[in-house]
């Protein structure tokens, strides 16, 4: 991408954020009436200090990581598995409540302009999330002018409206204008202080975005990245510190009915057209700030998969190139937090900043290391930078899980250790079950090449006729065959076993004890048989022939590069072709299926056996079987 294409696009989660940060902070501070008030510019200019110094420690992890860096691979890469894991936690709790808050903001902007809608909010946000789901799972990705329109629009009225704010201001002295009266619930302590700043600096979520996108970025990448990653943070501290002055100067405070910005857009613009124009980009931006969670969300879940701690399921590519499940269980999980908490930012705002400084703190910590075991040109400048990063995003997340534990953070914390312990459950699972598959040399037997057929060009061998067929060759099925029967058109009228003439399609995945029984399996059929091997990249189907060759060759091999992770699609298209090809054969599919003995574990397994039945379905002398492999 383009650095104009690219900061918009990639942007959006941060620079919307100021719609619902700063009002979040002064939710907090109004508890203790004008006293609390007092402390907003201090809490403010914290908070901008936070942003800045979390970016320069981002400039620093895309120049050590130029092929991306997340989280969950700096946190893994330096701290060590379990660390990497605590930080995938956090992100993929970020990335839920991204879309709740993102989405609760939005509407809320909307319910503003339109006070009508209030009663209507949860029904409004869940439609918007099965938008949301439709679209990613239709293949819509965030790229070009249409993505990156509503980001500059919604930059564009917030500058207006800080402009026209200032310009009102300026005929007046720049003298506040004093605030209503404000009923006094706290005491404006430490304590308040602190979770008013934890609560503001939910204005700088989704910094992270372009450390994790710098492959996406046009040569030279980690340089268009940091540039993209300096404009991000300049606008972010200057568009937080405006609508924070705006504030200071109108006196306006948190409305349960009307969100903040909106109050300030009335105030500089009234109900016009620009007052419509600020609504409508704060909306747009929003939403799409959500958006950007449906790319993150599955790409963590499909690392995860890779190393075993989520269902490889989650690996899978859809039609439309995208990771349809992942897609699927992030919607259904913002969904429920969104419903759970009614649809008000202010009530998921305590949840959000504990999972979005975990992932801070665990991947500048991750940095830190890096810098010290590096130690190349500028390391000590660079881990200074990152260990600032660190410490103030560490000093963020604790005041949060402690401040704000009774309103909320609990769950976050709570949703953290349920992650962590499925995780880990699944990892054993699957280190158990490789276990049980793996090959041992002293026991294995290898089927003989006797039932090996040619490859379909070459023409498969014939089939030999049973005894079977010849005893019952002029019964009554010979008489029914000779009279016409089955099926005129379909190619499925043979009604002998001698008629019908067999090709075994053995689909593998990888080289185990389940694999070794079923084509064991399909060698004792007495057929010719054919052996399909799906292969992410010619790399790795070239290593996977290594392996049939040291195995011994003993049957024909095809192997289907398929970079996309799919594995029914080019099954599917492969038999076609070959259907095709030769009609007169029927094709018996055979794969092996693994059986757990708890039935929870067979979610973690693949259901490739059942989509093929499905895809298969309409094209006729088709068959397909599974050789089932148990585990102990």
């Amino acid at each position: 991408m383009r650095k104009l294409v690219a900061l918009p696009v990639l942007s959006a989660d941060a620079l919307s954020s100021v719609a619902y940060g700063p009002e979040a902070m002064l939710a907090v501070l109004v508890l203790a009436g004008t006293a609390g008030l007092a402390h907003a510019l201090p809490v403010a200019g914290a908070i901008a200090f936070l942003m800045l110094a979390v970016g320069l420690s981002y400039r620093q992890t895309i120049r050590a990581y130029p092929h991306g860096g997340g989280s969950y691979i700096v946190a893994g890469a330096n701290l060590g598995p379990s660390a990497g894991l605590i930080a995938a936690a956090g992100l993929m709790t970020d990335y839920v409540l991204t879309v709740a808050v993102s989405i609760a903001s939005g509407v809320a902007a909307i319910t503003s302009a339109v006070p009508s809608l209030t009663a209507a909010t949860v029904p409004l946000g869940v439609g918007v999330i099965v938008l949301l789901l439709a679209g990613n799972l239709r293949g819509i990705r965030q790229a070009g002018a249409l993505f990156a329109a509503p980001t500059y629009l919604f930059i564009g009225a917030v500058f207006a409206l800080v402009v026209a704010g200032l310009v009102t201001a300026a005929g007046h002295d720049f003298e506040p204008r004093p605030t209503p009266p404000l009923p006094v619930t706290e005491t404006a302590g430490l304590l308040l202080v602190m979770r008013a700043f934890s609560s503001g600096a939910t204005a700088m979520t989704g910094i992270e975005a372009i450390s994790n996108a710098v492959p996406a970025f046009k040569p030279v990448e980690w340089r268009n990245a940091r540039t993209t990653l300096t404009w991000m943070v300049g606008l972010l501290i200057a568009m937080f510190a405006g609508i924070v002055a705006l504030i200071q100067l109108t006196g306006v405070v948190p409305d349960a009915r009307e969100t903040v910005l909106s109050q300030l857009a009335h105030l500089g613009f009234g109900s016009g057209a620009m007052y419509v124009f600020v609504q409508a980009a704060t909306a747009a931006v929003l939403l799409l700030a959500a958006n950007t969670a449906y790319n993150d969300f599955p790409r963590v879940l499909s690392l995860l998969a890779r190393d075993d701690y989520a269902p490889r399921v989650f690996m899978r590519l859809g039609d439309r190139l995208a990771y349809s499940n992942g897609v699927l269980l992030l919607s259904v999980a913002a969904a429920l937090v969104f419903v759970a908490f009614d649809g008000r930012t202010g009530a998921l705002i305590p949840l959000y900043a504990v999972g979005v400084f975990l992932a801070f703190t665990l991947s500048q910590t991750g940095m830190v290391v890096h810098w010290w075991r590096r130690r190349d040109r500028h390391w000590r400048k660079s881990m200074l930078f990152n260990a600032v990063g660190a410490l103030l995003s560490a000093l963020v997340f604790l005041t949060a899980g402690i401040t704000k534990f009774t309103e909320g953070a609990w769950v976050a914390i709570v949703a953290v250790g349920v992650f962590l312990y499925v995780t880990t459950r699944i990892r054993r699972h699957y280190a158990s079950a490789r276990a049980a598959l793996r090959l041992h040399a002293q026991a294995l037997e290898l089927p003989a090449r006797a039932a090996a057929a040619p490859p379909p060009h070459a023409g498969p061998a014939p089939a030999p006729a049973p005894a079977l067929g010849q005893a019952v060759a002029g019964g009554a099925v010979g008489r029914r065959a000779a009279q016409g029967g089955g099926a005129p058109g379909t190619g499925e009228d043979e009604e002998l076993p001698a008629e019908v003439r067999n090709l075994s399609v053995v689909a593998l995945a990888t080289l185990d004890l389940a694999s070794m029984r079923t084509l064991a399996y399909a060698a004792s059929l007495q057929q010719p048989v054919l052996v399909l091997h799906i292969s992410l990249s010619d790399h790795e189907g070239r290593r996977f022939r290594d392996y049939w060759t040291l195995w011994g060759d003993h049957l024909p091999m095809e192997v289907i590069v398929s970079p996309y992770r799919a594995v029914v699609a080019p099954l599917v298209h492969y038999l076609e072709a070959l259907h095709h090809r030769h009609p007169e054969l029927t094709l018996t599919v055979i794969l092996p299926e693994i059986v757990t003995r708890r039935r929870r574990h067979q979610l973690l397994h693949s259901r490739t056996a059942s989509r093929l039945r499905r895809s298969l379905r309409p094209l006729p002398k088709i068959v397909i079987t599974t050789v089932p492999f148990h585990l102990p």
